[in-house]
């Protein structure tokens, strides 16, 4: 098993949630409730890179930054229509989700 680290994030509807990070080329990799109508935690997934996503109170706060690095940062931004940004350490973006949580997504500079 690799270690790994997962952030947990905040979400108030977790299938629009999956949704959202759909766009980012995330996909749903399982949900759980623990009955019907009680909250979802879910697991989003790219690559090797994973999110927790739970609508239970307490998990998580709105407004949480998770760095997201990525091979092609242009298309990222184009899919959400924002301009990049030039750093000295990489080409960057920030995006905000649907429940607040703000993700700065970059392609490191050469």
């Amino acid at each position: 098993m690799d270690e790994e680290v997962i952030p947990i994030l905040h979400v108030k509807d977790a299938a629009a949630a999956i949704a959202w990070y759909g766009r980012l080329g995330f996909t749903r990799q399982w949900e759980h409730r623990f009955e019907p109508g009680f909250p979802v935690f879910a697991e989003v997934a790219r690559g090797r890179v994973r999110l927790f996503l739970s609508e239970h109170r307490g998990d998580a706060r709105p407004d949480t930054l998770v760095y997201l690095r990525v091979r092609d940062v242009d298309a990222v931004a184009d899919e959400f229509g924002v301009r990049v940004e030039d750093a000295p350490w990489a080409r960057e973006i920030e995006l905000r989700d649907p429940d607040g949580n703000r993700l700065r997504v970059g392609t490191p500079a050469r």
